[in-house]
């Protein structure tokens, strides 16, 4: 009987340390509030990873941006994000050609030709950029997500300017401003053809450091669109037979610039330049030129050229105010 006693007592013993020992491993495998709170943050961290980036594609692949981006350098096409109410962190800069002044912008300038360090030092959460130069667009990226604008995106103003409103998030705003962009478009048409009717109408550069001259067509982005297209102004067939955006002006074909109305930028600088302006002085002075309709009745117009060599919104805004200004005041 005693034996018996000890059995029972010990086969209860051992039922209690197994049900013990089964109970720690279950404890074990159950995470406390602070793992499950640990847990939760994580996941709604990923969850909200995903929510505030997105995937698109660009010039190069694909490329995945912040929604709502805050800090946003647009190398070049910043006048697209101040059309949009949206402020550059840094202003694009080449020594060759400067920056665009006609933006007034107080940010600091990040030359395009120097070190990444001035660009990284800004922290972007957006580079927007453009062009097929694949090693530069990877060393942007590894400062900030870099999209860089795909050619069919620059055929056009206003189609730039919607791809770079949906990149900031501000695709409402992007409408307004073409929709008031439009209307001051057709003012100024019907103002302009009331002012010259056919008269024919040409841009032309003149490269500071040769002397030489440039001529732009009619599909040429930054002035072909607002003036020909936009604008229905009146090209000169020189200009209309183009099949390129601009080319160099040999001296035997400046007879045949028929045109009424001259639009002349420098290459750099501007016309209170000395050097500009005594290479404007001869250029008006050479035979050839005088054999010009525009030359020859004194309407050949010197324009300031950080925003006619480049065909954004704000700049086309500044063109046509030049125009209004000479052509029909």
């Amino acid at each position: 009987m005693a034996w018996r006693g000890f059995l029972k007592t010990g086969w209860i013993s051992l039922l209690v340390a197994v049900i013990l020992l089964t109970g720690c491993g279950e404890v074990s495998n159950t995470p406390d509030s602070a793992e499950v709170e640990q847990q939760s943050a994580e996941t709604s961290s990923s969850n909200a990873t995903r929510e505030d980036t997105r995937v698109l594609a660009d010039q190069f692949g694909e490329v995945r941006i912040p929604v709502h981006p805050k800090r946003v350098s647009a190398l070049f096409w910043e006048d697209y994000l101040v059309a949009l109410g949206v402020m550059p962190i840094v202003q694009y800069y080449n020594p060759m050609f400067g920056k665009q002044d006609y933006l007034e912008l107080d940010v600091p300038q990040f030359d395009i030709t120097g070190n990444i360090e001035g660009l990284l030092e800004e922290e972007p959460d957006l580079i927007i950029t453009a062009g097929n130069d694949q090693e530069q667009y990877e060393k942007y990226s590894k400062v900030a997500p870099t999209y860089s604008l795909p050619n069919e995106a620059l055929s056009d103003s206003r189609t730039a300017l919607t791809v770079i409103a949906d990149l900031l998030g501000e695709q409402d705003k992007g409408v307004q401003v073409l929709q008031e962009y439009d209307n001051r478009i057709a003012e100024v048409k019907s103002e302009l053809k009331a002012a010259i009717g056919e008269g024919k109408v040409v841009v032309l550069r003149m490269n500071v450091v040769d002397n030489s001259i440039n001529i732009f067509g009619y599909d040429n982005l930054f002035i072909g669109q607002i003036l020909y297209k936009d604008l229905e102004l009146k090209a000169p067939t020189f200009v209309e037979a183009m099949t390129e955006p601009n080319i160099m002006l040999s001296q035997e074909l400046i007879p045949e610039i028929d045109a009424d109305h001259i639009i002349l930028l420098p290459s750099n600088g501007s016309w209170e330049d000395a050097e500009n302006a005594k290479v404007l002085e001869e250029m008006l002075a050479s035979p050839l030129w005088k054999n010009v309709p525009a030359v020859q009745q004194g309407h050949v117009y010197p324009v300031e050229r950080s925003y006619w060599q480049t065909g954004a919104i704000i700049a086309n805004y500044k063109k046509m105010d030049d125009l209004l200004r000479l052509l029909a005041s």
